[in-house]
């Protein structure tokens, strides 16, 4: 098979390249996959650079999510379960990922597809979704009725408002230039500031105070951890669950100390350990309902294998422009 191969940890597209592997042979508990499309995500250049929640010996395949067919099943009865079914899959801190045209996981990283949902779409509907799911019921849980939102242009940000807004939060968007926020008002998002203004924190310190805004959800990191933490009202959190600002995330000590504010780190491969299999299984069920309005992410550019280092080179430049996919059969 051919595979996308990682040899360096770097932030180097070269250090990627596409060369011909054995298929490999599901375990017990396991499964393979046949690749139809695999996205980039955030996610996978932290991993690609090194800087993930995990790192893998090298060479190594990356991909963290795709989605395909299931096309072999090791011993148990789950997997044979899985077999020749279409799954949106997972892997993670052991073996090679999804940029190939075959990949092996465990039985339990695969969620079932329902024919109305296509490759394309599917391919993208565990690592953002979930995450959008997940940061919502954690707002939720914290009695939040209106919460701050970093990198509210992006795929992520964009769920966050539409989802949000079903389940009865309002996102106040954070963007960084002017023209995004004019972008999302002209879409319908009530309250959006742009970082890059001169007046933003004052600005951004009024409308927390007049909506009592006590959570936010960055995905920046560096100094807009501080930023959206100081503006929060006395009490408030900030959850990080990204690091487009590679800076280390900073906080005013003050807020912290004498206004009771918190930052906390939020991994959705940490949240989906703590859940219980119906709970995943309800997660999933809403996703999939929502999957061709408010979770369909924008596909802008599909790519083969061997363009893998073209693919993440286009989509570090413009994260916010929509889903970059590898296509194993283009």
């Amino acid at each position: 098979m051919r595979a996308v191969v990682l040899k360096r940890y770097s932030a180097d597209p070269g250090d990627l390249v596409c060369e011909e592997r054995p298929v490999p042979r599901p375990g017990p508990g396991e499964v393979l996959v046949q690749i139809a499309a695999s996205p980039i995500n955030p996610s996978d250049l932290a991993f690609i650079e090194g800087r993930y929640g995990f790192v893998k010996p090298l060479p190594i395949v990356p991909g963290i999510e795709a989605a395909g067919r299931v096309v072999a099943a090791g011993s148990g009865l789950v997997p044979r379960l899985r077999l020749g079914k279409r799954v949106v899959c997972a892997v993670q801190d052991k073996g090679d990922g999804c940029w190939a045209e075959y990949a092996v996981t465990a039985a339990m990283n695969c969620l079932p597809l329902p024919d109305s949902i296509d490759d394309e779409a599917a391919a993208s509907m565990l690592v953002n979704p979930f995450t959008c799911y997940a940061l919502v019921q954690e707002a939720k849980k914290r009695g939040a009725r209106h919460v701050l939102a970093s990198a509210a242009g992006g795929v992520l940000g964009r769920m966050l408002w539409k989802f949000g807004a079903r389940e009865g939060l309002e996102i106040v968007g954070i963007v960084r230039r002017p023209e995004q926020a004019e972008e999302l008002r002209a879409r319908g998002m009530r309250h959006v500031l742009a970082s890059a203004s001169s007046d933003f924190d004052e600005r951004l310190r009024a409308l927390c105070a007049e909506l009592r805004v006590s959570v936010a959800l960055d995905a920046v990191g560096g100094d807009t951890t501080a930023r959206l933490a100081t503006a929060l009202e006395p009490g408030g959190v900030v959850l990080v669950y990204g690091q487009l600002d590679r800076g280390p995330a900073q906080a005013d000590v003050r807020e912290l100390i004498f206004r009771g504010k918190r930052i906390e780190g939020f991994w959705l491969t940490s949240w989906l350990r703590r859940q219980s299999v119906p709970g995943t299984l309800w997660a999933w069920r809403k996703i999939q309902a929502l999957a061709g309005d408010d979770m369909k992410g924008q596909v802008r550019a599909r790519h083969p294998l061997t363009e893998a280092p073209l693919a993440v080179k286009s989509y570090r430049e413009n994260m916010s422009g929509g889903k970059v996919l590898l296509v194993p059969g283009r």
